[in-house]
């Protein structure tokens, strides 16, 4: 059986003939990517309702149709594998629900703080993993995860905000770090359940201190993204 290789030597998910828990683990990767890609659709379409303008609403739009073809792209990919798309989403609706429950956006401009940050967390936990399984299925990923337009939008937007009204910058801080520790908390909710997934993260470089440290990248990134909108994290 042939493995890729991880910088250090150890091997990562195999390319072909995978072991039964190793097809768990892609399986639960792409349905949780599908269906926070539908989530994402529904939520961004929300949104839309937020903005301010015609132009707002329309760059949000186009957001969410982008959303859902990622979604069709996912489902496509699982359906290809022998594997019931709805089943296989359902382990992760209550997780992600909770999360866009308890983060929803009450002004415009928290749904474009929400699109970037929040987005940007679960995009950055789906690349990580994207290091640790065959290439077929991590290029499907990189290629959903690669659009940033919507967010770069929600950049502009946030960033032109906060330089008009400082005042902002206090509130909308706040926001984000709660977005950032809801984000988390419920990844290590769905990590606990999951077991594929957790042990594809311990077969990975550094076991058991891989997934401390994974979570330490994610939140120093939040950081970064944080400041690229003039916010403090």
């Amino acid at each position: 059986m042939s493995h890729l290789g991880y910088p250090d030597g150890s091997a990562s998910l195999s390319e072909s003939e995978p072991r039964a828990s190793e097809r768990a683990a892609l399986i639960d990767l792409l349905a949780a990517l599908a269906y926070g890609e539908l989530s994402a659709f529904d939520r961004i379409s929300r949104d839309a309702r937020l903005a301010p303008d015609l132009a707002g609403r329309a760059a949000v739009a186009q957001a969410a149709c982008v959303e859902l073809t990622h979604h069709r792209l996912l489902v496509t990919r699982l359906a290809t594998m022998g594997v019931d798309p709805e089943g296989a989403m359902a382990p992760f609706v209550a997780a992600l629900d909770r999360f866009h429950d308890r983060t929803e956006p009450s002004t415009w401009l928290e749904s474009l703080v929400k699109a970037h940050i929040g987005d940007g967390l679960a995009a950055d936990f789906y690349r990580e993993m994207a290091e640790l399984i065959e290439p077929a299925s991590r290029s499907l990923i990189l290629e959903v995860l690669a659009d940033s337009a919507s967010s770069a939008f929600a950049a502009r937007e946030v960033r032109a905000a906060v330089t008009a009204n400082p005042a902002l910058t206090g509130r909308l801080s706040l926001w984000g770090r709660r977005l950032v520790g809801e984000a988390i908390s419920q990844t290590q909710h769905v990590l606990a359940e999951r077991d594929s997934v957790m042990m594809l993260l311990m077969a990975g470089p550094g076991g058991l201190s891989g997934v401390s440290d994974l979570m330490s990248r994610i939140t120093s990134r939040h950081r970064d993204r944080m400041a690229e909108l003039g916010l403090a994290g």
